[in-house]
């Protein structure tokens, strides 16, 4: 099955769900560095940008879970909506089923993820006790992968169980949350832009200040994801969300943010849920993320855009992690493996529409769809990935900050 021809949900579950899938401190620009780091290693270098988002190292971890993976053959997975291959009905997962027959592990997947923060907050006390939080498998962004692991609310991968994980990028094979990638492995990696619907705004968007345009009040929207929205708004006040900056930058773009969500002029600030909001026709202006709004046209007869701002876009990975309570390690670890095989890698690729972190994926994709091979969506170039940039690391106090100061400008 090929995206291009990826057939409608008829699951009104997964309509009403309908989306998918935030993300160094001082020196020079972002933008700069990823220029300058491109040259003879090529684009898969840049994702090392993926890479960053806390603290190195992991925290000292509560009491592990007993391992039932010899007796109970099962893995239970959190995952982001619309963030894995489904079939023509919308109600099961080819490589999912796949997996199950070659292993005889059954999976209970699970859309509970509608953004980071929202997760943490359901789940962290029992990860702070030690707890199983009922998934084996949680796929979160950079910045909160690293403070779970700096928590340590993560388990130690086996890597003898996972041999495929050599297939991941150079560029994401060792990054600061997570040197020697020890407790994580990247699942996707995407770029957070602009998004609209083209029939509402024939004239399309090429920069955040074009969300402001007095017609449209009312009838946009932005992410419940920090790092994406404020990063956006950061660009297009000049502001490189990757490079040197502090809490004046900060200030300046939440005060924006404040004042456009006072004034109605944005409808609401969500999570995965924007997109049904863009189909359903009450939002026609977004901030998004970019698998999501291809995953759409798909099902919308190719009604909406998505582009990078001219000043600058977000790029961001979730990564695959084990809970501190989780009772099927091994479990978990043979799915992991199984995903990081470039064939299954380039399938999941083929439907989601984001960035695979599976060196020989693009090679796999060509059988599946040449023309998807080229999306530099799913395997940037050097072009593509020079508009773009990650949010800077945070020190703690920062997070708490900056974060806490969102989370109040959006009424979470």
């Amino acid at each position: 099955m090929t995206a291009h021809r990826r057939p409608p949900i008829t699951d009104p579950r997964v309509r009403a769900l309908v989306a998918a899938a935030g993300r160094p401190h001082s020196g020079p620009s972002r933008r700069t560095f990823l220029l300058g780091a491109l040259g003879a290693a090529g684009a898969a270098t840049v994702l090392a940008a993926c890479g960053t988002g806390g603290s190195t190292g992991p925290g000292a971890a509560p009491s592990t879970g007993t391992d039932l993976s010899q007796s109970q053959k099962l893995v239970r997975w959190a995952n982001w909506t619309l963030y894995l291959d489904q079939d023509d009905s919308g109600t099961s997962y080819p490589t999912l089923e796949a997996f199950t027959q070659k292993t005889g592990i059954e999976v209970e997947y699970s859309e509970d993820i509608d953004d980071n923060d929202s997760f943490y907050g359901k789940v962290s006390g029992q990860l702070a006790n030690g707890q199983d939080i009922g998934y084996d498998i949680m796929t979160l962004t950079d910045w909160m992968a690293a403070r779970m692991i700096r928590l340590g609310y993560t388990q130690e991968l086996d890597r003898s169980r996972i041999p495929n994980a050599d297939n991941i990028l150079p560029a994401l094979a060792d990054v600061d949350f997570d040197p020697g990638r020890t407790h994580s492995l990247t699942w996707q990696s995407g770029f957070g832009g602009l998004a609209w619907d083209k029939s509402k705004v024939p004239g399309g968007l090429r920069t955040v200040s074009d969300l402001w345009a007095p017609e449209l009040a009312g009838r946009v929207e932005v992410l419940s994801e920090m790092r994406d929205t404020i990063g956006l708004i950061m660009f297009d006040q000049g502001v490189d969300p990757g490079g040197d900056w502090g809490e004046d930058e900060f200030t300046a773009a939440l005060d924006l943010l404040k004042e456009k969500i006072s004034s109605g002029h944005i409808r609401q600030v969500r999570g995965n849920s924007y997109a049904q909001d863009l189909v359903s026709g009450d939002a026609v202006a977004v901030i998004g993320w970019s698998g999501d709004i291809t995953a759409l046209n798909y099902e919308n007869d190719d009604r909406f855009e998505f582009a990078i701002p001219e000043a600058g876009g977000t790029l961001w990975s979730d990564n695959l992690m084990i809970p501190v309570g989780a009772t099927h390690k091994a479990n978990a670890e043979t799915l992991m493996d199984y995903y990081y095989d470039p064939e299954v890698a380039a399938q999941v690729a083929a439907w989601v529409n984001y960035i695979t972190p599976v060196q020989g994926a693009q090679e796999a994709m060509v059988a599946i769809d040449p023309e998807l091979a080229e999306n530099t969506l799913i395997f940037p170039d050097e072009a593509t990935l020079s508009k773009v940039s990650t949010f800077r690391s945070l020190t703690p106090d920062e997070e708490e900050l900056f974060n806490g100061q969102f989370l109040d400008a959006i009424g979470a």
